[in-house]
């Protein structure tokens, strides 16, 4: 069994609910997610899709560090073509600064969905090539090693100690390794390429200053429930959203999945929605628990990272509960955060 189980949350919009619910809901979750012994929460990067509500992910992650106490908290991340390096290492530094020893930089290397999104941005799609560019010069302004602007100091960020992790889109496991920090592979549903991807990130690894080995984390959809037809039904919703988005271009709100059920697709799209389907952890607890042990004898994973999405949040809320109940997450649970150190993941 992967010993520590982390949730990452996308702050999705369900049909009928407002987007200030969706991020209100995140802050919910993360408590209970921090009652259940999960090992962090982080919260996503999306620009104007209207199925989710997570567009600042730094402002989320503050006001879910307020409102916990021990759960480490971060980004999955801060799509870095999207900023300004300097910027984005003040924003960390701050959030470090207030919530000392529980803040973690997850990084990505998206760029906006759309031509649209992309313009308001100032951004085009060449800029996620400069990823480890910028990667570079994020890591630089932190540590004060960064030489292009002498005269200029990212505070109160450098000096600090935030772990960064870098998500594995593309060639980013590759920058990962290249660069000596943690990766975060996914999705499940793929699980030989990323069983490949790990192998090639732990081959290519070189240790630096933010860790001496490789430190690999998966992601991807767990559903847990009293019956496998229960579990699938937690994955109706956001299987719809994507096969939608495939066919008309824009991610919808999550809709119940009793209403899935009955919709009526096109063939395209009920290819798309059958895929999307497959391939993810979702079952009974007995299920569930062996193909965990499964994934994680074939990558040898420090660390899951749940990215659970669906319409009815009692069926959520349920799964996190077994999930922690079938990795024992609540033994040995410390009453309060440990004081900061260097580095930790």
């Amino acid at each position: 069994m992967i010993q520590k189980i982390s949730v990452l949350d996308r702050s999705r919009v369900r049909e009928g609910h407002p987007a200030a619910e969706a991020l209100r809901d995140s802050v919910e979750l993360a408590r209970t997610a921090e009652e259940l012994g999960y090992h962090r929460f982080w919260v996503s990067e999306h620009h104007s899709v209207p199925g989710v509500a997570g567009s600042a992910p730094t402002v989320l992650a503050a006001a879910v560090a307020a409102a916990t106490r021990r759960i480490r908290v971060g980004t999955g991340g801060v799509m870095l073509p999207n900023h300004q390096p300097l910027v984005v290492a003040e924003q960390f530094g701050v959030l470090e600064a207030l919530f000392p020893g529980r803040i973690d930089m997850g990084l990505g290397r998206s760029v906006g969905f759309t031509g649209g999104i992309r313009r308001a941005l100032g951004r085009d799609t060449g800029d996620a090539d400069r990823f480890e560019e910028q990667l570079a010069e994020l890591l630089g302004w932190i540590d004060g090693t960064q030489r292009a602007h002498p005269e200029v100091h990212a505070r109160p960020a450098e000096g600090l100690r935030i772990p960064p992790f870098v998500l594995a889109t593309g060639s980013g496991a590759s920058i990962a390794a290249r660069a000596g920090l943690p990766v975060v592979v996914g999705d499940l549903r793929a699980r030989a390429r990323v069983a490949e991807a790990v192998a090639a990130y732990r081959r290519e690894f070189r240790p630096s200053a933010w860790g001496g080995e490789p430190y690999v984390v998966v992601s991807g959809t767990v559903a847990v429930a009293e019956t496998e037809e229960a579990a699938r039904r937690i994955l109706l919703p956001e299987a719809w959203s994507l096969a939608h988005s495939r066919t008309r271009g824009s991610f919808p709100p999550l809709r119940p999945a009793e209403e899935v059920e009955g919709l009526e697709l096109g063939p395209r799209e009920r290819e798309l929605y059958e895929g999307a389907l497959t391939g993810h952890i979702a079952g009974t607890e007995e299920q569930v628990a062996a193909e965990l042990a499964g994934l994680a004898e074939a990558t040898g994973a420090d660390e899951l990272l749940v990215t659970t999405s669906t319409y009815d949040r009692t069926a959520l809320l349920d799964s996190f509960r077994r999930l922690s109940r079938i990795a024992g997450l609540t033994r040995g649970l410390p009453d309060q955060a440990g004081p900061p150190s260097s580095v930790r993941h």
